[in-house]
């Protein structure tokens, strides 16, 4: 599995995680939606890799040694 995918992966999995965090801590009162703050972090991080080509996590997985798919 390469970086890209792996980024991909985790980012989805954080923002499906956050909003099912969201749905079942609050219930009906979403007078306090904090775990939607999650959501918007990730998809901030999201919108500025896509602008700047930085990204925390792709950073870690390739010094971890992981296979990015276009070999650098």
């Amino acid at each position: 599995m390469t970086v890209e995918r792996i980024v991909r992966i985790v980012a989805g999995l954080f923002i499906m995680l956050s909003l099912a965090l969201a749905h079942f801590t609050n219930g009906v009162d979403m007078s306090q939606p904090n775990w939607l703050w999650f959501t918007a972090f990730v998809g901030f991080n999201l919108f500025q890799s896509g602008l700047t080509r930085f990204c925390p996590m792709d950073t870690m997985l390739k010094k971890a040694g992981v296979e990015s798919s276009c070999g650098l």
